[in-house]
């Protein structure tokens, strides 16, 4: 074996390549120019890679919808107040459930716009050809998972760690 244990720019293993990388940024079209990015050696065929753009492009139609639905309704929350509508007394606490409420709907709202970043990033790496590469492992991610959680970056066995790097 002629490649060093960290042979790759970005200290991957040597036989993992970038791939599993999402942060990197190999040869335009993906991996190819790496050792491990000959398109011989992705384990995803073109069907499935459709199935899963589809998939994630329906649940990224869903979560635009929910967060604008949300952001809609916190808007309409603080609309319909008036100013000094808060009241502390006993019986309501510590101001209104209007403006809890609206700052539950924002936050509903931003969750659902993060789902729908880490959607487009799980779009970007079907087109570089990274799409179910574990950012931890380089390793293939199962399609039984990518099936259940199109967006998943990482196998369940570094997930369950808590490893978060990629």
């Amino acid at each position: 074996m002629t490649k060093t244990s960290t042979d790759n720019s970005d200290g991957a293993p040597a036989g993992k390549g970038t791939a599993g990388k999402s942060g990197s940024r190999g040869a335009a079209g993906g991996n190819s120019g790496s050792a491990k990015g000959a398109p011989d050696d992705y384990p995803f065929d073109d069907e499935f890679l459709e199935q899963q753009r589809q998939l994630l492009l329906a649940e990224r139609a869903r979560y635009v919808k929910h967060a604008e639905s949300l952001k809609a309704e916190a808007d309409s929350l603080a609309a319909d107040r008036e100013p000094g509508d808060v009241q502390f007394d006993d019986e309501s606490g510590e101001g209104d459930s209007i403006a809890v409420e609206r700052e539950r709907d924002l936050a509903m709202s931003a969750q659902a716009r993060a789902a729908v970043e880490e959607i487009d990033a799980a779009l970007q790496r079907i087109e570089d050809r990274t799409y179910g590469i574990c950012t931890a492992s380089g390793l293939p991610i199962p399609r039984e998972r990518l099936e259940a959680i199109p967006q998943a970056t990482m196998r369940v066995e570094y997930k369950s760690r808590g490893t978060t790097w990629n």
